[in-house]
């Protein structure tokens, strides 16, 4: 199939038919052990941990969705993310993006150091320093663009080649544009990661998590993990994940539609400070976005002057729900410093820009209108003395 948006209904779908009885939908195969016919021959499931006709429909789609190899399905987006980091050895290095989701920061600052695995934190729109970072033992450079909270943009092609040149691998966490938009293994990265809570899930009703590898000897590597550490997404949550993704086209486009004349009011609007949003031409990373993603996607960040003045609007906005987490169909707000990267140290998030006045606006499918009046109402009531 040529259209992602046909391959995000019957990618999964066509797996369903396996069984010949023709169900549309992929059935759930409730099941944590398969009978096997022979003791010399054993059929392609035995174990659920190992692999479920339900979780493996959904791999196969998401491989098919980002042109790679092999999909994996894990039970949470850290649980994707930290199984493709487990790939490395003691003594091996990462370069990563200095601007990285929280649960990711932490993993590599406090976990991996206990394996004997290093880190070196890069703003990557800086080529120059992304090179200067590389060491001998540097096996991995970790991408994610646009990043999280403050939207920046990597020239994923060009990281990959850094990569490349170096003999080390390149990941990309690829959750805020999802495959429709953005196609990082054909830009030349190795593994492509989802926090598929998120977007292509949609919903805010289960937490789950996607890689999908670029060659057959990654792919071989990842079930290793995968099968060792047993953090699989079970058949329930494949199955709704199956389901849900079917409308990802049409959910994701039309929030990113919102989101662009969302971001344009707030950067018009006197109160704040400054717009994070990749279609804003104004966005330092504006034309590079463009350059390898279709869309400008359904999350902006913005800044308040300070707290005193985010809590009054945080308390005024009626409309979003005001959590972590993004991609639903309800519109998100988030405060990042106290949320998604709360388990950044004080003194890093500022130097990341997550200040006391940041907020992330997830754009949901309410009316524009209504999010649009309800920004109004809540700023100015924020700018009141």
């Amino acid at each position: 199939m040529t259209n992602l948006e046909t391959a995000l209904i019957h990618g999964a779908i066509r797996e369903g038919y396996a069984d010949k009885k023709g169900a549309v939908n992929v059935p759930m195969y409730l099941s944590s052990t398969f009978h096997q016919e022979s003791i010399d021959e054993f059929g392609e499931f035995d174990y659920a941990r190992s692999g479920n006709p339900t979780r493996d429909a959904l791999e196969r789609a998401i491989a098919e969705l980002e042109g790679g190899d092999r999909g994996f399905a894990f039970a949470t987006g850290m649980a994707a993310v930290t199984a493709c980091l487990m790939l490395l050895s003691k003594g091996d290095h990462i370069v990563i993006t200095e601007d990285v989701y929280g649960g990711t920061y932490r993993f590599v600052t406090k976990v991996l150091p206990r394996f004997g695995i290093t880190h070196t934190f890069v703003d990557f729109s800086n080529l120059a320093a992304v090179r200067a970072a590389v060491k001998p033992e540097t096996k991995l450079l970790y991408i994610e663009t646009p990043s999280n909270p403050t939207l920046g943009i990597t020239d994923i092609r060009a990281v990959a080649a850094i990569a490349k040149e170096h003999g080390a691998l390149s990941f990309l966490d690829n959750t805020f544009m999802t495959p429709l938009h953005q196609r990082p293994l054909e830009l030349g990265v190795d593994i492509v990661i989802h926090s598929a809570t998120k977007f292509l899930s949609g919903h805010s009703d289960i937490v789950a998590g996607l890689a999908v590898t670029k060659t057959p000897e990654l792919s071989n590597q990842l079930y290793f993990i995968q099968n060792s550490f047993g953090s699989v997404l079970g058949v329930q949550d494949s199955y709704t994940l199956i389901q849900n993704m079917k409308t990802t086209a049409v959910r994701f486009n039309e929030s990113s539609r919102v989101a662009m004349k969302i971001a344009q009011y707030l950067q018009a609007h006197p109160l704040v400070e400054k717009v994070y949003y990749p279609g804003l031409e104004t966005h330092p990373g504006y034309a590079i976005h463009a350059a390898q993603s279709t869309s400008a996607g359904a999350v902006l960040s913005f800044t308040l002057p300070n707290y005193e003045v985010a809590k009054k609007f945080a308390s005024a906005m009626q409309i979003p729900v005001f959590a972590v987490s993004l991609g639903g169909v309800e519109s998100i707000l988030s405060y990042p410093a106290k949320m998604s990267h709360a388990a950044m140290e004080p003194e890093e998030r500022i130097k990341r820009g997550i200040t006391d006045g940041l907020f992330r606006f997830s754009v949901g499918l309410e009316n524009e209108d209504d999010l649009l009046a309800d920004f109004a109402q809540a700023l100015e009531k924020a700018g009141q003395e």
